[in-house]
């Protein structure tokens, strides 16, 4: 058999190919390139080779050599991660053979006639080497040979997404930490690091940090770890207690202060993480701060909220707002993704229903939604939704697809299509 590389073409079989083709040479410059098909007998790394289409974030970061990584187990969709962004991959057809050549010349480097536009700069056209009347371009009389890399019939495309926080809860939760009194109960093997636990979670490195603190996963002993609810709750509560102790008001809180009177009660690593989570900065008082409201009254809520269980509203509230210290006040949207109410049942309730805790699949997390309550509207049930949401796909365009919607009272109702 011979390969196409055994063959070189002449001059005279590219005058050949141009009489048969019956192209005029004035449309023609002095060089030809003679495409030459890949030798993968001799070249059998290149069927490795894949073609990726990337957005300008992903050329940027590439540009400037910065980290851009594929994630993914054996079990997952592969992803693509850069610094601050998550890409899904997913494999597409091109209409055409795509073919790869490496240093194939334009127009105005493939000729020894100076080629202008009509505005005076350099034309990258073919056809515009005959725009000048005055201007006579020579027949072909060089041929440079050109070999094809690889031919691809299909490509990598990129599509931005959520961060996939679940694999961060799945793996944290094995481990969570309960106190230096329990640590013996701990499997060590099951333990990541910073690094290790990135690497492991396909989501990129600024939103991998946005998600442990999404988490509250802390570092004790240079290790990850995820504080079990019941022992997150009693720390924090020793940790409020000390604002009426030291009788601070609400926004000059002691980080330091703080710290101290725990210490030997509460590890140093446990409270300094904590006190990071749920305080803010005081606006009115220098190197002082405040604890968060919302993330307060959601522990608190989830300490009561037990997966399953039904509360009326009002006891619900009310036993609620007199677990929270003085100064902090209930609020509805505090509840958000950790518990829904539902006022339109038999009996108006509160129950607990943690986002964390729901099916990754969107159509089988639709279906346990509706079959937890028949009626949701779109403040009720986004936080259910939201990590499902791409850059051009959001919570309304997916209820649109999937769900039924109705307006009762001014207000749209999303039910479900089946």
């Amino acid at each position: 058999m011979i390969f196409s590389q055994d063959y070189e073409r002449s001059v005279e079989d590219v005058h050949n190919i141009i009489k048969y083709a019956k192209v005029d040479h004035n449309n023609l410059t002095n060089m030809a390139q003679a495409i030459y098909y890949p030798d993968t007998v001799a070249h059998p790394e290149m069927a490795n080779l894949k073609l990726l289409e990337v957005d300008d974030h992903i050329l940027q970061q590439i540009s400037e050599g910065k980290s851009v990584s594929f994630k993914g187990a054996l079990n997952e969709k592969v992803v693509i991660c850069t610094e601050s962004r998550t890409y899904d991959v997913k494999e597409a057809e091109i209409s055409n053979s795509l073919l790869l050549v490496p240093c194939l010349k334009q127009a105005q480097a493939t000729s020894r006639s100076p080629l202008k536009s009509p505005k005076g700069g350099v034309n990258t056209s073919l056809d515009s080497s005959t725009e000048e009347a005055d201007e006579s371009v020579d027949s072909i009389d060089q041929i440079e040979r050109k070999d094809v890399v690889k031919i691809f019939h299909d490509y990598f495309e990129c599509r931005q997404v959520k961060p996939k926080y679940r694999k961060i809860i799945d793996l944290l939760r094995l481990t969570r930490y309960a106190g230096p009194e329990n640590e013996h109960l701990v499997d060590r093997s099951l333990l990541f690091r910073f690094n290790q636990l990135l690497d492991t979670v396909q989501c990129s490195r600024e939103e991998f940090q946005e998600g442990l603190k999404k988490y509250r996963a802390i570092q004790i002993d240079d290790r990850i770890r995820m504080l079990h609810s019941e022992y997150e709750y009693r720390v924090l509560t020793l940790m409020l207690a000390l604002i009426g102790e030291n009788s601070w008001q609400l926004d000059e809180i002691d980080k330091a202060a703080t710290i101290d009177a725990l210490d030997g009660i509460v590890p140093y690593e446990v409270v300094d993480s904590i006190f990071d989570v749920y305080v803010e900065a005081s606006e009115r008082v220098p190197d002082r701060f405040r604890y968060r409201e919302d993330l307060v009254c959601a522990l608190f809520a989830e300490n009561i909220l037990q997966q399953g269980l039904k509360f009326r509203i009002d006891d619900f509230l009310s036993n609620w707002e007199q677990t929270l210290p003085e100064g902090f006040k209930i609020d509805e949207k505090y509840l958000r993704g950790i518990g829904i109410i539902d006022r339109e049942g038999t009996v108006p309730c509160v129950r607990g229903l943690n986002e964390a805790d729901l099916p990754t699949n969107l159509l089988v997390r639709l279906t346990m939604l509706f079959r937890t309550k028949e009626r949701w509207n779109l403040e009720q049930i986004e936080p259910y939704i939201e990590c499902f949401t791409t850059p051009t796909l959001g919570v309304t365009s997916i209820l649109a697809k999937h769900t039924r919607s109705l307006v009762v009272n001014g207000v749209r109702i999303y039910v479900s299509k089946h």
